[in-house]
C-alpha cells in the first residue's frame, strides 16, 4: 500500500491509551479528528533515542503554540503495547497535551501505509517516523522520514505549516 499523502483522508482506527486518571481507554481516530486540526506523530518505538530525546520533547515544548494555532489534539502513535506507552508517557512529567497511543499490532500504522520491517534488527514491524497535520480527516501535511532520519517531522516544521 502506498503511504498516506497530502489530500488523503486518514483511516479510522481504535488505539489504546491510558487517560490522566490511569484508566485504559480506546480512542477512535475519527472521533477525535473529525471537524478539528490534529497532529499525528508516528515513532518507531517508545524509549528509542531519537523518539525520546528529540521528536516527542519537541512536540511537548511546542504544544501550547500548536494549540494556539488551532490544533485540537496531538497524538503520538507507536507500535508498542498500551503498558509500554503508559510507562513512556510518564517519563514526560511536563507533558500536558500529548496523548500516547498504542498500535500494538501495527494495524493502524499499516492502514496509513507507514509500516517498516525491522525484523533484521530484532524489532519486528514498526512505524516510520512521521508527522501528519490533519484538518477534518484530510491530510494537509505529510512529513514522512527516510529510515534513520529526523529532518522533516519535528514540531518546528509543523508549526511553519500552520
Amino acid at each position: 500500500m502506498a503511504p498516506i499523502a497530502v489530500g488523503d483522508a486518514i483511516p479510522d482506527g481504535n488505539l489504546a491509551w491510558f487517560d490522566e486518571n490511569g484508566e485504559l481507554q480506546q480512542l477512535s481516530i475519527h472521533s477525535v479528528a473529525a471537524g478539528k486540526k490534529v497532529v499525528l506523530i508516528g515513532v518507531p518505538g517508545a524509549f528509542t533515542p531519537t523518539c525520546s530525546m528529540q521528536h516527542v520533547p519537541g512536540f511537548i515544548a511546542s504544544a501550547e503554540e500548536l494549540k494556539s494555532k488551532g490544533v485540537g489534539e496531538i497524538l503520538v502513535i507507536s507500535v508498542n503495547d498500551q503498558f509500554v506507552m503508559k510507562a513512556w508517557a510518564k517519563t514526560y512529567t511536563d507533558n500536558k497535551h500529548l496523548k500516547f497511543l498504542a498500535d500494538g499490532s501495527a494495524n493502524y500504522t499499516k492502514a496509513l501505509g507507514l509500516e517498516v520491517d525491522l525484523n533484521e534488527k530484532g524489532l519486528g514491524v514498526r512505524s516510520r517516523r512521521y508527522a501528519l497535520l490533519v484538518d477534518d480527516l484530510k491530510v494537509k501535511v505529510a512529513n514522512i522520514e527516510e529510515a534513520g532520519s529526523f529532518t522533516v517531522s519535528g514540531a518546528d516544521v509543523i508549526l511553519k505549516a500552520l
